[in-house]
C-alpha cells in the first residue's frame, strides 16, 4: 500500500519535513516513490504540488494523520471530490 507521509530532514532540533509517497513497509528516511511537497513545523510554511497530491489519491494512496491535516488546511480533499465528480 502507497502512504502519503513526512520524511525528516534538517539538523537537530531544526527539522523540516518533505511530504513523500512511500510503500507503507519502508522506513522512514526510505526512498520515496515520489516528493510532494514540503512543511515546516517551526514557520508552518508548506508548499504542496497539489495535482501530483490529487492523483495519488484518487489511486488510492492513504495520508498519515499528520498529513491527512496538512491536507485539510490546503483544502486538497475538495478538490479531489470535485475531480472524482466531473
Amino acid at each position: 500500500m502507497i502512504k502519503l507521509r513526512l520524511k525528516r530532514y534538517g539538523k537537530k532540533r531544526e527539522a523540516s519535513y518533505r511530504i513523500v509517497a512511500m510503500l507503507s513497509t519502508s522506513r522512514r528516511d526510505g526512498r520515496p516513490l515520489e516528493e510532494l511537497g514540503f512543511y515546516n513545523p517551526r514557520t508552518d510554511r508548506t508548499e504542496l504540488n497539489i495535482p501530483a497530491i490529487v492523483k495519488r489519491l484518487k489511486d488510492g494512496a492513504q495520508p498519515t494523520d499528520t498529513v491527512r491535516h496538512i491536507l485539510e488546511k490546503a483544502n486538497v480533499f475538495e478538490q479531489v471530490r470535485a475531480s472524482v465528480t466531473q
